[in-house]
C-alpha cells in the first residue's frame, strides 16, 4: 500500500507521523508494519548547542512499537539520519536526529504507546498489566510495566496547610509506614518508610508551612510534630478518641466479666453438656495464670516482647495478648460459651413452648420454620437434647451476653438500642457498680462529643479521675496529658478522616499487587493513582 492511496488516512490514524515521509505499509499476520524515513531537507538542532544542521554524516534503522491498531500489533521501521553539528565551538562532533512526537533517545517505543503502557501500570501494575496488555494488544512483561511506573515523576504537590497523618502497615505486626495527607484537598502528600517520631519530624523540616496537623493519640506523630513543625497546632481525631474509649470499656467490662451471668447462672452448676470437663477447664485456667504472671514478670523487668517470647518459648503474638490483658481471667474465659447460633432469635420461644409441655423436636421445628427459622432439623433436636439431660424439664439457661456486645451497649446511642437490650443491659449495670459508674461517664462523654463541647471536658476529667472505681481514670490522664489536641478535636471540623480513606486506598494496591510491593513501588502508585482521579474528576467536571 502507498502512502499517495492512503495519505490522509494514515494522518488520521497516526499523526504522530506526519513529520516523516511513509514509503510503506503492510499488514503481515498480526502486524501492521510501516516504512518510513525523515525528510532530508528538514534541519534538525544540535541537542548540545542547538544549532540547526542539514549535513548528513550517515543513516541507520530504527524499529518502534506503538499502539495497536484493528486488532493488530504496530510496528514503524523508520530510517533516520546522523549529521554533523556544523558549530566549530560545540564539543558534539556528530549527533542523531529525533523526531517530536515520535522517537525519544534509546526508546523502542513511541510516546504514545509508552504513555498507554503507563497508565496500565500506574492502575493494574505488574501481573494484571501484562495481561491487560497482552489483550489490546501490546505485549509487554510485567517487570518493564514496574520499570515504567518508577520512571514517572511524582506529581507536584504543595507543602498542605493541613496535614492528616496515620500509619499503615506494610507488613501487619511486623512493619509499618507513615502517610501524609492534604486535609484540604484530601490528597496523599507522601509515604513514609516508618512511624518513628524522628523520620515525621524530618518531614516536616523539610517542608515549613504546615499550621494544623490532625492525627491520631500516638505519641510518636504527636513528638514528631512537636520537633518538626512547634508552631503547628495539633488536633486529636474523634474517631481515635472514641476507638480509645471503646477499647477501655472492652478491657473494664471482661475485668467484670462475672457480673454479665446472671445470678441464678452464678449459683447453679451448669450442665454438662454446655461446658468442657472441670479437669480441662482448670488445666486452661491455670495454664492462663502461669503464662499471665510470668509475661508481666518479665516485662516489668524491661525485656521486650520478643526477647519474652524467646525466654518463654511463645510466639510473639500470644505474649502480646497476655501483655494487654489485665487479669488472666480474661484470658481464661472461653470463646465457645458465646459461640453465635442461627437458633438464638428463637430460643426464647422453644423456653415458652417447652414449658407449655410440647417436646416434639419435629413439631417445634415445623412451628419455627413458620416464624422464618431457616436451619435444618437437626439443629433444634441437639438443642432439645439439652433439655433433657437437665434435671426436670427446666430449659438450659439462655447464655449470657458477650464482652463484645455488652462494650457495644455501653458504647451505643440508648436511643437506637431496642428494648430487650435495654433490659439486659440494665439488669447488668444493677448487678455490678463499677459498669455502671463507667456507663455513666461514657455517655456523658457521647453527649460532649455530639455537641463539639470542649468547654465541658476539663470538667468531665476532673469527675472521671476523681472516682477511682469505674475504671476510666486511665484513659481520663491520656486526655490530661494530651489536653490542647482532644479540645480542638472536639472545637474544630478537622479530622483524620479522609487519612483513613487513604490508608483504605493503601490497602486495596497492597491486595492487588498480593503483597509484595517494596515501599519505592507502592509510594509511586498511591501518588500517581490519587494524581490521576484528580485529573479525571476535572476532566469530567470540565465535560459536563
Amino acid at each position: 500500500m502507498i502512502l499517495a492511496e492512503c495519505g490522509e488516512l494514515l494522518k488520521t490514524m497516526f499523526p504522530h507521523l506526519e513529520g516523516v515521509l511513509v514509503e510503506e505499509v503492510s499488514p503481515e499476520g498480526g502486524v501492521l508494519h510501516i516504512v518510513a524515513r525523515t525528510v532530508e531537507s528538514v534541519p534538525v538542532p544540535c541537542p548540545d548547542c542547538a544549532t540547526p544542521s542539514v549535513r548528513r554524516h550517515s543513516g541507520y534503522q530504527r524499529r518502534l512499537a506503538d499502539g495497536a491498531v484493528g486488532g493488530r500489533q504496530v510496528s514503524i521501521e523508520l530510517t533516520v539520519r546522523r549529521l554533523f553539528c556544523d558549530d566549530q565551538r560545540c564539543a558534539r562532533v556528530t549527533f542523531a536526529e529525533q523526531v517530536d512526537g515520535l522517537t525519544v533517545r534509546y526508546g523502542r517505543r513511541t510516546p504514545q504507546l509508552r504513555c498507554l503502557l503507563s497508565a496500565i501500570a500506574v492502575a493494574l501494575a505488574g501481573r494484571a498489566g501484562e495481561r491487560l496488555a497482552a489483550r489490546l494488544p501490546v505485549p509487554v512483561s510485567r517487570t518493564t510495566l514496574l520499570a515504567l511506573v518508577m520512571a514517572l515523576p511524582d506529581p507536584y504537590a504543595e507543602t498542605p496547610r493541613v496535614l492528616g497523618v496515620d500509619e499503615f502497615a506494610t507488613r501487619k505486626g511486623h512493619k509499618y509506614g507513615t502517610v501524609l495527607v492534604d486535609c484540604e484537598t484530601h490528597a496523599p502528600i507522601d509515604l513514609l518508610p516508618d512511624r518513628e517520631s524522628a523520620t515525621f519530624a524530618a518531614w516536616l523540616t523539610d517542608h515549613p508551612g504546615v499550621e494544623i496537623i490532625c492525627r491520631d493519640r500516638g505519641g510518636a506523630f504527636a513528638d514528631g510534630a512537636r520537633t518538626g513543625a512547634p508552631d503547628a497546632v495539633q488536633v486529636a481525631d474523634l474517631w481515635h478518641l472514641w476507638h480509645n474509649l471503646a477499647e477501655t470499656v472492652k478491657s473494664l467490662v471482661s475485668k467484670h466479666s462475672s457480673c454479665l451471668r446472671e445470678p441464678a447462672l452464678a449459683s447453679e452448676s451448669p450442665p454438662e453438656v454446655l461446658h468442657p470437663p472441670l479437669s480441662h477447664a482448670g488445666r486452661l485456667a491455670e495454664r492462663a495464670r502461669r503464662h499471665h504472671a510470668a509475661v508481666h514478670d518479665l516485662l516489668g523487668q524491661g525485656l521486650t516482647i520478643r526477647a519474652v517470647a524467646r525466654r518463654l518459648e511463645l510466639s510473639r503474638n500470644t505474649v502480646r495478648r497476655y501483655a494487654r490483658a489485665v487479669t488472666w481471667e480474661e484470658l481464661a474465659t472461653g470463646r465457645w460459651q458465646n459461640l453465635p447460633s442461627t437458633l438464638d432469635p428463637y430460643k426464647s420461644y422453644l423456653h415458652q413452648r417447652w414449658h407449655e409441655g410440647h417436646t416434639s423436636g419435629a413439631k417445634l421445628h415445623a412451628e419455627l420454620r413458620e416464624r422464618g427459622f431457616t436451619g435444618s432439623y437437626s439443629v433444634v433436636r441437639d438443642y432439645l437434647r439439652r433439655f433433657r439431660r437437665t434435671s426436670g424439664d427446666r430449659p438450659p439457661p439462655a447464655r449470657p451476653p458477650g464482652v463484645r456486645k455488652v462494650t457495644g451497649w455501653i458504647t451505643r446511642n440508648p436511643d437506637r438500642m431496642n428494648d430487650d437490650d435495654q433490659q439486659k443491659l440494665k439488669a447488668i449495670l444493677a448487678r455490678c457498680p463499677e459498669l455502671e459508674a463507667a456507663t455513666g461517664h461514657v455517655r456523658s462523654f457521647a453527649a460532649m462529643m455530639a455537641i463539639r463541647s470542649a468547654s465541658r471536658l476539663p470538667e468531665w476529667i476532673a469527675t472521671a479521675r476523681a472516682d477511682e472505681h469505674h475504671g476510666l481514670r486511665g484513659f481520663a490522664d491520656g486526655l490530661l496529658a494530651d489536653l490542647d489536641a482532644v479540645i480542638l478535636g472536639l472545637s474544630t471540623e478537622w479530622s483524620s478522616g479522609c487519612v483513613e480513606g487513604r490508608v483504605t486506598d493503601i490497602k486495596l494496591l497492597k491486595r492487588q499487587m498480593a503483597g509484595r510491593a517494596g515501599l519505592p513501588l507502592l509510594r509511586k502508585r498511591v501518588l500517581l493513582v490519587a494524581a490521576d482521579r484528580r485529573q479525571h474528576r476535572v476532566t469530567n467536571q470540565t465535560a459536563h
